[in-house]
Parts: C-alpha cells; structure tokens; sequence
C-alpha cells in the first residue's frame, strides 16, 4: 500500500504541516540563539571574560577619584610578578599625570575609562567622541600612548556605545570577578568573593583609592598565584581576531 500523507492528520492540519512548522521554529530558535553568541543583530557585548586552557587572567583597576595609593598598589604588583590594566578617567590622568606615567612605566597597561565619568549608555554618540578623544588626550599627554582599551564608567554601555568605541579603534572590556571594593567590603569578604570566582581567563575588578583594597589585594594574588594562576595585560589574554563572544560576554578562539 503506497503511503499517503493525507491520511495522517491532527484535527484538520496534515502532519506534513505541522512537521514543516515544527522544522521553522526550530531554525529560527537556532538562527537567534547562534546571533546573540556571535554578537550580532542588535545586541554588542563587551568582553567580559575570555576561554583559554591557561591558567591566566587579568587584574584591573578602575582610576576615577583618588591616586593616593597608587604606589602601594604597584608595589604589591611587582612583588607578585603581575602585571594589570588600570582603566583611567581622562580628568583623573589630568589631575594625577605623575601617577599615570609611573604606572605606564611599572610596565602595565593603561585603558580609558572616559574623560567625566558620565552614564554613556545614555550619551549620545557625538558625547561618546568627545569622552573618549578628551580621556585619551590627557592619558597620552601624561604616558606617551594612546590608550586602545576602554571600559564603560560603572558598566553602563549600550551596543551604540560598544559600536561607537570600536569605530574610534577601543575594544570594549568588563569584568566576570568583582572584588566589591566600590562597596567597601571587608578584605577578608574581598579575598572570598574574588577567589572563589576567578576561573581561567578572568577579568578581575579593582579601584584605586578604596579603603580595603590594599589589604585584600596581596592575599588574593598569594593565594591565586599558589594556585597556579598568572596575571597578564587585559591585551594579552584577549583575543583581537578570529573569536566569538557568547551571550555571557565570555571570548572564544575560533579554530
């Protein structure tokens, strides 16, 4: 007997349709989910974390109001052999050249964190120009370089932003660790939260000028580094060509 379609039906619809139906929907389930893991469609991410079989990551360091203790914290760098990133506000690096350039030549990296500080999710993009033209132009007067990395004040980016930073030539960081010092957590809250997070290829957050950070800081690069791990330039865990980014924010090479 020769099979006929017509004759298997779910209430009035054949089952050749509901087939085809079923088939529709699972390609475009597949078709948006693999857009927002490639990063495309209308929704851009930062990196916020980056998969690699090292076991490495990154530490860094917001600068936006106070440098006093700039010198502790890169001296407590050099002794557990890591180099950072400290993400300056272009005012900060106006106010504080003499600290900027004793970081730059600490042999760390220096990325923009945007010159006022503003909530860039929201400013316009002829606002994004003008933050981040005016952070780099006094970064580079006090450094040398111009910085290539920015990060977002307190996070807040929208794909506009992200786009906007990437035409001008910054590749756009976050964070997967957060250290809670912008809290005013106790160091030893600091050391558990930090540690017990950090995974392979995790980008670490710090601030200068926050009150338990100096303590905090020397038991986590200790107790990471005993572990195994190594701390490198944002730059230099990241990848800058052939990689997707997931819908986490976290960075994979393409093979």
């Amino acid at each position: 007997m020769a099979f006929d379609m017509k004759e298997y039906e779910i209430g009035k619809r054949p089952l050749w349709a509901i087939l085809a139906s079923l088939i529709i929907f699972l390609a475009l389930v597949f078709f948006a989910v693999n857009c927002v893991a490639m990063g495309e469609g209308s929704r851009l991410l930062p990196i916020y974390s980056v998969e690699t079989p090292e076991k490495k990551g990154a530490v860094t360091f917001n600068c936006a109001w106070e440098a006093d203790d700039i010198p502790e914290i890169l001296a407590l760098l050099k002794k557990y052999e890591a180099k950072a990133t400290f993400f300056i506000l272009g005012q900060w690096a106006k106010e504080n050249p003499d600290s900027v350039k004793m970081i730059f030549e600490a042999g760390h990296e220096i990325g923009t964190h945007s010159n006022t500080h503003p909530d860039m999710a929201k400013t316009t993009m002829e606002k994004t120009r003008e933050e981040l033209f005016r952070s780099c132009e006094y970064i580079e007067k006090a450094c040398g370089e111009k910085p290539k990395l920015f990060r977002a004040p307190s996070g807040s980016y929208s794909s506009e932003l992200i786009k906007t930073a990437s035409e001008m030539g910054f590749i756009t960081i976050q964070w997967d660790v957060d250290s809670r010092d912008w809290k005013n957590k106790t160091a030893a809250e600091m050391v558990e939260s930090v540690t017990k997070n950090v995974r392979r290829g995790s980008i670490i957050l710090f601030h200068s000028g926050k009150k338990n950070t100096l303590e905090a800081l020397p038991q986590i690069l200790e107790i990471l580094k005993n572990g195994g791990y190594e701390f490198v330039k944002v730059s230099e865990l990241i990848y800058t060509e052939n990689y997707t980014i997931d819908h986490t924010g976290r960075q994979f090479l393409l093979k």
